[in-house]
């Protein structure tokens, strides 16, 4: 059957179909490390890939930039956004504050359509990681974390707490790759943390969610700094562990 001119290929609707899809695999992409921080995007290579002309790959680049995803560099192109010293630093000195800040009118303001959203987000949280889909782990997390921020009701709260969840997934997706029993568990009780969030939104509760969010973020830190600090670089490692590390 003939293509409508609605959708036939390089039409308005085909062109806002193909920007849509290229914006959410690029996130995508971005957030599971699939693309690398600090790793050029191949302007020429989406445009083919996506039907699309360079105008509209640039608007999606403009929009990404916007939300934390990728710079662009005049007459360079757009690059993914790095994840150096300087960044994480100011990751770990906001994010506490931000998701405090972020749960505290989340309780205040949240709507029972919201907190359905939640309740449905952390059973596919906890889905993922008994299954051990650690692609959906990190993204069901990232997104447990948006909807306390539309929770919120405050757009700037939101737009700062959407950035730091771009780094947050992206440093989160390298320690879930971990298997073993310690993890495991700390997967287990960052599930829990979850449920207490869900508890402490239905009943209001500013306090509470306070309580859980340094909670949570302590555990986030700990999980973080042993990516960032692998245990084999312990400057204090027992002697007879020390001497098994190659030279």
């Amino acid at each position: 059957m003939e293509q409508s001119r609605s959708t036939a290929a390089g039409s308005p609707a085909s062109a806002k179909n193909g920007k849509a899809r290229l914006f959410e695999d690029l996130k995508h992409r971005i957030l599971t490390l699939q693309l690398n921080p600090d790793e050029d995007l191949d302007e020429l290579d989406l445009c083919r890939r996506y039907g699309l002309s360079r105008t509209p790959v640039r608007e999606v680049f403009r929009r990404l930039s916007g939300e934390g995803y990728v710079y662009i560099r005049e007459n360079f192109g757009a690059r993914v956004a790095p994840m150096n010293h300087a960044t994480l630093r100011h990751f770990f000195l906001a994010a506490p504050m931000i998701y405090a800040a972020t749960g505290r009118l989340a309780a205040r303001h949240f709507r029972p359509a919201q907190l359905a959203q939640l309740r449905d987000t952390q059973e596919q949280f906890r889905q993922a990681g008994e299954t051990g889909d650690m692609a959906a782990l990190v993204l069901k997390n990232n997104r447990f974390h948006e909807i306390m921020g539309e929770m919120s009701g405050n757009i700037y709260l939101q737009a700062s707490l959407n950035r730091l969840l771009v780094d947050h997934a992206r440093i989160g997706h390298t320690f879930y790759l971990s298997h073993d029993e310690d993890m495991a568990g700390r997967q287990r009780l960052a599930a829990g943390h979850h449920d207490q969030f869900i508890d402490a939104l239905a009943a209001r509760d500013e306090e509470a969610i306070v309580r859980i969010t340094f909670e949570h973020w302590e555990l986030s830190r700990q999980n973080m700094e042993m990516f960032i600090t692998p245990a084999g670089l312990d400057p204090h490692l027992p002697h007879e562990r020390a001497e098994t590390l190659p030279t």
